[in-house]
């Protein structure tokens, strides 16, 4: 009794209680009348620089606002099931996990307008398949990659403005009307809202359906701001969507040879269509029922001008139908389509049908007769009309007995248990001549192998000259790539042609019918190529001039190289000639002492000089014989 009143008290307090709110932000519920209500959940606490983690679980809109959170974290919001509008604007964020939006199935409205963001992880969209509105504006994203346009085509509201974005992918625009294709409607709530103001954008056909929505005065996707301008190129810069014209930028236009086509049944079909446009178009082909044909051929023979032909061998019914052409650029796609059918019918080829105790019916078209001739029964015959097929059922039916049929049945099985006997002693007779025939094949053997070819010989002892004989040849141990040559008995001779030098064949002599393994067989070598030994010979010819020449070559060098080295090997007896050849002899030339009498124009005496004087005249010389003396009688001279 105690316990139970315990766990009332309990649950009396848990109904009382009210969520848990955290410490930064501010809870309000909304109640209604008829008891539920929603809860909202406010942080803008500018201390706050982590995304709250305490959040009542039944909150549905939660809203953080200039603080300084500056990451959303993988699985932040995963315990708030029930939440629908998220609005995280104003804030540092720079990072967005992959995982930040993970188990929000129900959420209808996201806003991360006015953070940092550059790289937005447009998969996450996924975990929210409710999603209509998407708020990116005042951000740093500089681009929208093609990858992203599958998890967009649900977005009604989507707002990139005020980023750094240039361009758009082409295909972006296919996702909403009048590119997708869908009818276009006036009710107002299937409408698109776009925002791409305040973009660098750069003006040329990537983003040209996006300059043709701003032309277009009744169009289910809006622009924000309609006065959309360019900032590139140069030619188009300021100049709004509504005014600017794209140079070289035409939309695809695709013309087929025929537009519908009856070929017979097995009959080889081309079919071809040619595109314009520029940027050059891509083509493609694709069946009625979206498949695409891979078996094309196309070409583009200038800018702007592009063929594709598929090709068909052998059409059958499957291949009726309808093949579409498809083009597409960054300026749009265009498609023409192509009307295959196939006409006639296939026959079919019946075995024969043997005589049995019970007959079953057959279909409309086949008539079965039965020859009263015994011996010459042989199977029944089967007819059809040139446009149907025979069938036969699978399920036969006994027939009522006659008289008649009894003595059918009883003809019949003589004529079975007669032909049996005949074939039975036919087969043996051919098994016999068969047998004989490899038996009687002497002699057998190859003569006159080259490189490419051979004769084979035998002798055929007491056979006819036209027994059929087949002569099997391959090389040895390929059993694969076998070789067949028609033949007789009576030729006794068979060249073997267009075979590989230096290999090694086997080939066997095979009756018609004979027993496997008992075909007399030999095995021979094809002789080595002559070009081969030719070009051997040439490359050792190569070889020996080029010896010849390099040899004496190698023996100069040699030479050489010991010449210098006894020549170094001899410094002291080269440095005496040296010295003997560059060292003269010198003497001084003095003035004699004037004397009475003595001969006035003897006025100069020789004297030996010594080594050390030599150097110093030398010296002397040198810096005096620029020197202009004063008088004769002073003047020296010194000769080196």
């Amino acid at each position: 009794m105690r316990r139970l009143l315990c766990v009332h008290i309990l649950v009396c307090c848990l109904g009382m209680a009210h969520p848990f709110c955290p410490s930064q932000c501010t809870c309000v519920f909304h109640g209604r009348t008829d008891g539920t209500g929603s809860r909202t959940v406010l942080c803008n606490d500018p201390d706050m620089s982590d995304i709250p983690v305490n959040v009542p679980v039944d909150t549905v809109k939660l809203r953080v606002e200039k603080t300084a959170v500056r990451r959303i974290p993988t699985e932040a919001f995963y315990y708030l099931v029930d939440l629908r509008y998220l609005w995280i604007t104003y804030n540092s964020i720079t990072s967005v996990d992959t995982g930040s939006f993970y188990n929000l199935k129900v959420l209808h409205e996201l806003r991360l307008d006015g953070n940092m963001i550059s790289m937005f992880p447009w998969e996450s969209l996924k975990e929210m398949p409710r999603l209509r509105t998407l708020d990116l504006h005042n951000n740093r994203l500089t681009a929208v990659p093609t990858e992203a346009i599958p998890f967009l085509i649900n977005i009604t509201y989507l707002d990139l403005s005020s980023n750094r974005i240039t361009t758009l992918p082409s295909e972006l625009m296919d996702i909403w009307p009048p590119f997708s294709g869908v009818p276009i409607s006036t009710n107002a709530s299937q409408k698109v809202v776009l925002g791409l103001q305040d973009n660098p954008w750069y003006c040329d056909c990537r983003i040209s359906k996006m300059i043709e929505i701003s032309k277009m005065t009744d169009s289910p996707v809006i622009l924000m701001d309609l006065f959309l301008s360019c900032s590139g190129p140069e030619n188009l810069a300021g100049v709004l969507f509504q005014r600017a014209e794209l140079d070289n930028c035409v939309k695809p236009s695709v013309m087929t040879s025929a537009t519908k086509i009856t070929s017979p049944l097995g009959s080889n079909v081309l079919l071809r269509c040619d595109a314009t446009g520029f940027p050059t178009p891509t083509l493609y082909w694709a069946k009625s029922d979206g498949s695409t044909v891979n078996n094309t051929v196309q070409e583009s023979p200038g800018d702007g001008i592009r063929w594709s032909i598929i090709s068909l061998t052998g059409i059958l019914y499957k291949d009726a139908g309808n093949y579409s052409c498809k083009a597409k650029n960054v300026a749009g796609d265009a498609e023409a389509t192509i009307s295959l059918s196939v006409a006639g019918t296939m026959s079919t080829t019946m075995p024969p049908l043997t005589p049995s105790n019970s007959t079953g019916p057959t279909s409309q078209g086949t008539t079965l007769s039965f020859l009263t001739d015994i011996p010459n029964l042989s199977a029944a015959t089967s007819t059809a009309p040139p446009r149907t097929s025979t069938i036969i059922s699978a399920v036969p039916k006994r027939p009522k007995t006659t008289p008649y049929n009894i003595v059918q049945k009883g003809s019949l099985k003589q004529g079975k248990n007669q032909q049996g006997s005949n074939g039975r002693k036919l087969a043996a007779d051919e098994k016999s001549k068969k047998s004989n025939a490899s038996k009687s094949v002497k002699d057998f053997k190859i003569v006159e192998e080259t490189a490419s070819s051979a004769v084979l010989l035998w002798t055929a002892d007491g056979l006819p000259n036209d027994v059929p004989l087949t002569v099997v040849y391959s090389p040895y141990g390929e059993d694969d790539s076998k070789r067949t040559v028609e033949t007789n008995a009576g030729s006794g001779k068979v060249f073997l042609e267009g075979l590989s030098s230096g290999m090694r064949y086997s080939v066997c002599l095979v009756a018609k019918g004979g027993a496997v393994g008992k075909d007399p067989c030999v095995d021979f070598y094809t002789l080595d190529s002559i070009e081969d030994s030719g070009q051997s010979q040439l490359l050792v010819i190569i070889s020996g001039i080029a010896c010849a020449l390099v040899l004496p070559l190698i023996v100069l060098l040699i030479y050489k190289i010991l010449a210098l080295y006894c020549k170094g090997s001899t410094p002291d007896l080269e440095g005496e000639e040296l010295e003997k050849e560059s060292y003269v002899k010198f003497e001084t030339i003095s003035m004699k002492q004037r004397t009475l009498n003595s001969h006035p124009t003897e006025l100069w005496a020789r004297r030996q000089t010594n080594e050390s004087e030599r150097m110093l005249l030398c010296s002397r010389s040198s810096i005096d014989s620029q020197m202009t003396y004063k008088s004769d009688s002073s003047r020296s001279e010194y000769l080196c």
